[in-house]
């Protein structure tokens, strides 16, 4: 995580900020990643203070250990009145070691509109030498006034190949890690609890045997077999991306058959996945709807194989 969040234009921006003398008084971490958004925002306090992680001072950093850069709420908290109350009393306290103080507040999109406006003058004038860097997944809850208070800095989902490499140096490989990236949505946090959490290679496995379906008989076994599975949702997802994958190898070869569906079904077999998406949404029988959609598959597969031949 260290080298994705070291190459964003974000932590460039806040870095050049700070080496310049230029640092804002407020900034506003938009990081989607909720499992590494407090993470992400201690990170950034290194560059706001010019250190890194083998120094002392960020060292401490790191592990919130450090006097001049408090981290809010506590670990495992929510945020609260009482984080903003004991913010806007220590802000009026001088640095103990240097010029700069800074409050790390991480998950600021669930903080109330009452703590968020009692950090509002703060945010507008703090004391010399006070800086704030808040962090949130998504933007909308914050306040317009505390928005217009910050400097916005926006770390995009990343790459799916960057999140590959990410988890390649984290240990992970093959096809798992493989597909782990394709549907993380660019958020490595998914990515990694993907790839080592042992529910998502049962739900790869199943979602291969689901894809390769090609009998009635076939389909109606799988069906019963996977109708209590817990993450429903995740094996449509899963099958639907290695349709949308074999899919892109016939295009890219331009052949009009791929590993085992013809050019025509895969593009309909996409499809037929949102709709089931969609139904699951309704609390559908899983196991009906699972079969419905392999039988239509396979029926539609079978139609173009006798058609293309």
């Amino acid at each position: 995580m260290r080298k994705l969040l070291g190459g964003t234009t974000a932590y460039s921006v806040l870095r050049r900020d700070a080496a310049s003398g230029r640092a804002a008084h407020a900034y506003l971490l938009y990081f989607q990643d909720g499992a590494y958004l407090r993470f992400a925002l201690k990170y950034f306090a290194l560059a706001l203070f010019g250190t890194d992680e083998t120094r002392r001072e960020g060292s401490l950093i790191m592990s919130e250990s450090f006097a001049d850069a408090k981290v809010f709420p506590a670990e495992g908290k929510k945020p609260a009145v009482s984080d903003a109350d004991e913010i806007a009393a220590d802000s009026a306290l001088s640095p103990l070691e240097g010029d700069k103080k800074l409050y790390v507040f991480t998950d600021f999109d669930q903080a109330s509109a009452v703590v968020q406006n009692k950090l509002l003058k703060l945010l507008e004038e703090p004391p010399q030498g006070v800086y704030f860097l808040l962090g949130a997944t998504s933007l909308s809850p914050v306040l317009q006034t505390v928005l217009s208070r910050v400097r916005v800095l926006e770390i995009p989902p990343f790459s799916r190949g960057d999140v590959l490499a990410a988890l390649g140096r984290a240990g992970a490989e093959g096809r798992l890690a493989e597909a782990a990236a394709a549907s993380s949505g660019g958020l490595f946090g998914q990515a990694e609890r993907m790839a080592f959490g042992g529910w998502f290679n049962d739900i790869l496995s199943a979602a291969e045997r689901v894809a390769r379906a090609s009998s009635a008989g076939e389909a109606g076994a799988l069906s019963a077999e996977l109708a209590e599975v817990r993450e429903k949702a995740e094996l449509l997802r899963q099958v639907q991306r290695i349709y949308f994958d074999e899919l892109k190898e016939c295009v890219s070869s331009g052949d009009m058959f791929g590993h085992t569906h013809t050019r025509p079904a895969l593009i309909h077999a996409v499809e037929a996945v949102n709709g089931a998406l969609e139904d699951l949404k309704f609390n559908a029988n899983f196991s009906s709807l699972l079969f419905g959609l392999m039988t239509d598959i396979i029926t539609e597969n079978d139609k173009w194989k006798k058609l293309l031949a």
